[in-house]
């Protein structure tokens, strides 16, 4: 697959490409809901809609991948910290 391949979601015309859908840092509802929202600059409502899920559902599975994106950012920061003590106690 390469990664200009995309992914028709539901009769919509709005489609997510495969190489968003390769991050496995999220699950890929989660992917999915934070690629429309911040990339295609749709309301929760209009991925609830696409989704056939409720509102906020939607809201909770966006804030959830944000509260997950967050935490991968911290604990790369604290492992680069680590790793930099490391190398100076060398």
């Amino acid at each position: 697959m390469g990664n200009s391949e995309e992914i028709a979601l539901d009769s919509s015309n709005y489609f997510i490409p495969v190489s968003v859908l390769c991050d496995r840092k999220l699950a890929l509802f989660e992917t999915m809901v934070e690629y429309l929202k911040d990339m295609k600059g749709l309301t929760y409502h209009e991925i609830a809609k696409i989704t056939n899920r409720d509102d906020r559902t939607i809201w909770t599975v966006y804030n959830r991948a944000k509260k997950k994106r967050q935490s991968n950012i911290n604990n790369s920061k604290n492992n680069s910290s680590d790793l930099r003590k490391e190398v100076a106690k060398k």
